[in-house]
Parts: C-alpha cells; sequence; structure tokens
C-alpha cells in the first residue's frame, strides 16, 4: 500500500536563511481544532524554530489559525506543541544542537497516513554573503533557462 501524502505548508525561508545538513520527520501532539484548521491549509510556519527541553522537543512560534466552527474549543494560535520523537534521535538532536551549533528550523508540514509530521532540518544560520551567493546562483539559473527558451 502506498502512502497517502497531502502537502500542507512550507517555510522557503528557512531554505534562504539556513543551511541545511539533515532532515528528519517528527510527528506533533495537537488537539482536535488544530487538525482541523491544519486540513484547512490554515498554517504559517515562518520565524518557527523547535527547542529540546527535558528530554523533550518542543515546536516554537508556529501559528496554527483557530478553526472557525470550533467555538470554545478553539485554541492559542501560537501555543507550544511537543514533538513526537524517539528518545536515542532526541538525544541526538539534543548533542548536535549544543555542541556543534545548530538550530532546529521546521521545513515542511503535511499528512502521511492521516497523522500530521513535521519535518526537522539541522541546520547552520547562513551569514550576509551566503545569502547573496545563493541569491546570485538563483537569478544566473533563471536567466539561463530563460535563454534556453527563447532560442528553442
Amino acid at each position: 500500500m502506498a502512502d497517502q501524502f497531502k502537502h500542507i505548508a512550507d517555510n522557503r525561508k528557512a531554505r534562504h536563511d539556513y543551511h541545511i545538513e539533515e532532515t528528519i520527520e517528527a510527528g506533533i501532539a495537537l488537539q482536535g481544532t488544530e487538525v482541523k484548521s491544519l486540513r484547512l491549509g490554515r498554517v504559517n510556519l515562518r520565524d518557527s524554530y523547535a527547542r529540546v527541553q527535558n528530554g523533550e522537543v518542543f515546536l516554537h512560534g508556529v501559528h496554527i489559525s483557530p478553526y472557525e466552527q470550533g467555538n470554545r474549543f478553539n485554541h492559542d494560535p501560537l501555543r507550544v506543541r511537543k514533538l513526537l520523537l524517539h528518545k536515542r534521535e532526541i538525544r541526538r538532536l539534543a548533542a548536535k544542537v549544543k555542541e556543534e551549533g545548530f538550530t532546529l528550523v521546521p521545513i515542511k508540514l503535511y499528512f502521511k497516513n492521516g497523522k500530521c509530521k513535521v519535518e526537522l532540518a539541522l541546520a547552520k544560520g547562513k551569514k550576509l554573503y551566503d545569502k547573496r551567493d545563493s541569491i546570485a546562483k538563483r537569478e544566473a539559473e533563471r536567466r539561463a533557462r530563460q535563454a534556453v527558451g527563447k532560442e528553442g
């Protein structure tokens, strides 16, 4: 049986601001109305990050809009959400973040077989000149594609 995969949101800014070293998939502990909002795609990953605290990983700064029909059962849009990972993975991530200066950044949010998952990246911040290099490369590739398209 093939995995059922439904894309929810991307954090495009993360690839611009960070060098992505490694990615890992994690589950998220959500409330009922949060799941309904996610199914409608009402989420923003910009400026979000994950932090290891007391042997657990928590997701900070993810804005999931309140569900319109949720009334009193609605959640706080910016509440801190627990990520579901194995202890071994959490220890490895905590060591990398502490020793090597990495940051945990959510890149993607999606449903996989009906469960909400987040793709976390172990990332290092880019310097300003790295960002300029990335922009210059992207622009050069775009111009090359346009030039090839005009010739054909």
